[in-house]
């Protein structure tokens, strides 16, 4: 039995080892190109990182999206309240939103239906 788990280490060693190795030369080789790809659309290299890009001008760069189910009457259907908080805090991102929901006549919160970072 300790034979047989001795080898088991030893070729666990040797594959670690060896995924480690090509993973170096694959850095390497990575950090040896000169050229960086021409992707499709980009003008010269010079393209804005993506959160720049898909954001409008006004929107908080850190926060979060929250979508609440939130009902003005007790046996109404369920509609959903998004609120965008610029709060790196999750939950109170969601106090904050449960907060405005209340503030735009929503007195009764279901749940959070969607916690996105922006």
């Amino acid at each position: 039995m300790e034979s047989e788990l001795n080898e088991f280490e030893q070729q666990m060693r040797r594959e670690i080892n060896s995924f480690m190795d090509n993973e170096e030369e694959t850095r390497r080789k990575a950090a040896s190109s000169t050229t960086p790809p021409e992707w499709p659309g980009d003008a010269g290299g010079q393209a804005k990182p993506r959160e720049q890009r898909s954001k409008p001008g006004g929107a908080p760069k850190t926060g979060h999206l929250v979508k609440l189910a939130v009902r003005t009457k007790q046996l109404e259907m369920d509609s959903v309240f998004e609120h965008v908080s610029s709060s790196i805090s999750k939950i109170e991102a969601q106090l904050e939103a449960e907060k405005a929901a209340r503030e735009a006549g929503f007195p009764i919160i279901g749940y959070v239906i969607e916690t996105q970072r922006l």
